[in-house]
């Protein structure tokens, strides 16, 4: 070949190409892989079904419990500094809130304009100090919470109203009291219950926010990764305590012929009614698309009732609202301990300790919902400040 005489192309060796073809997409996932994702784009609170969990109910925080208790809060903050790179270890709350992410991506992928989905909160009376570690286990485990609300030692149910808050979850007894007290009062009950309808006196409709106290298992049992599962008592819990106040003034057998004659009356809401109406208006969007079977939301009405005796009035008062759950289990008084172990719930709201506590036993994470007639007298002096850890 001459000087300045141009190159023949070679031909690629056999296989060369199809070689180079994996080398590439390794290098391209691999590059991927490197980039941050880009989280997707929070709703605005009015749009969205909002949840506020508490820090201490999202992660573990045992130590530190111990160190706000024992040591004080400077002591505390201390230890958090020194620790903010290692991410705490997941609560009772984490596999409920992987569960809502996960229907949210569902829905994104139908709807990807749609900001009607579920919105996270970390809501904490932690010190803004503790925030970098609560940010560095967040972006560890991957969960998409943008919204922080950290009240630095006060307490923060005066801003769930403000977050357009559909349920807080907390480890603090005495803040779900107050969320519970401050923004859903026990309905009135002016009328001594009878056989005969009567008329209840009017009352104040006032919007409610859904609150109860999150319990870790006693053990650990593996739920579903692909549908959130949500278990509701009946009593006290979706429907006020107009029933349970019966059984408790007169006994079970009054409580039958008492449901009976007002069978085709539906009960007053309770608590966590509207959180159910808003998963229910969640499912509709699957429902819609022709996803019924597969739909990433499932509901569980788990009641002590007796089906016969007073099942009608419970699934009456549900139709009534245009709700409804996709399995009903009546027990009649049977444990629900191990029908729970069976449903595996990411949850399971109850207004008695007693079930909450058989719940944890089978490994159910439950949820204490303090409100009713089967709750401990209501306190009638102010309490001191919580002593729980910010």
């Amino acid at each position: 070949m001459e000087p300045g005489e141009p190159r023949e192309p070679r031909e690629p060796a056999t296989g060369a190409g199809t070689a180079a073809a994996p080398r590439w997409e390794e290098a391209k996932t691999f590059h991927d892989n490197l980039a941050p994702k880009k989280k997707p784009k929070s709703p605005k609170p009015q749009n969205a079904v909002t949840i506020a969990v508490s820090s201490r109910a999202l992660f573990r925080m045992d130590e530190e419990q111990r160190i706000y208790t024992e040591q004080g809060v400077e002591e505390y903050v201390r230890y958090q500094l020194e620790h903010e790179n290692e991410p705490f270890s997941p609560g009772p709350a984490f596999p409920f809130v992987k569960a809502l992410e996960a229907v949210n991506r569902r829905l994104r992928e139908l709807y990807p304009e749609s900001e009607d989905v579920f919105d996270i909160v970390l809501v904490t009376n932690n010190h803004a100090q503790v925030g970098v570690r609560l940010i560095n286990s967040i972006n560890h485990y991957d969960l998409t919470i943008e919204r922080f609300c950290m009240t630095g030692g006060n307490s923060p149910i005066c801003y769930l109203k403000a977050y357009h808050t559909n349920l807080y979850l907390s480890a603090d007894a005495e803040k779900v009291q107050e969320a519970i007290d401050e923004a859903s009062p026990s309905l009135p009950f002016p009328w001594e219950p009878s056989l005969q309808p009567r008329k209840l006196l009017p009352s104040k409709n006032l919007p409610g926010i859904a609150a109860a106290t999150i319990f870790s298992p006693s053990r650990d049992v593996a739920v579903s990764q692909s549908q959130l599962r949500v278990a509701f008592d009946g009593d006290a819990v979706l429907f006020s305590d107009e029933s349970e106040r019966i059984v408790k003034a007169h006994g079970l057998d009054r409580f039958f012929e008492h449901e009976k004659v007002h069978e085709n009356k539906p009960l007053a809401q309770g608590p966590l009614k509207g959180f159910l109406e808003a998963l229910g208006r969640l499912q509709k969007k699957f429902y819609s698309k022709g996803l019924r079977l597969e739909c990433p939301i499932r509901t569980y009405l788990v009641t002590a009732r007796s089906a016969a005796s007073s099942g009608a009035r419970a699934l009456k008062t549900l139709r009534s609202w245009g709700l409804e759950t996709d399995e009903a289990l009546f027990l009649a008084g049977a444990p629900k301990g191990p029908l729970l172990e069976k449903i595996r719930p990411h949850i399971f709201f109850d207004d008695q300790m007693f079930h909450v506590a058989g719940a944890q036993e089978m490994g159910t994470v439950a949820a204490h919902v303090p409100y009713g007639v089967a709750q401990t007298p209501r306190r009638t002096t102010p309490t001191k400040q919580t002593t729980s850890a910010p």
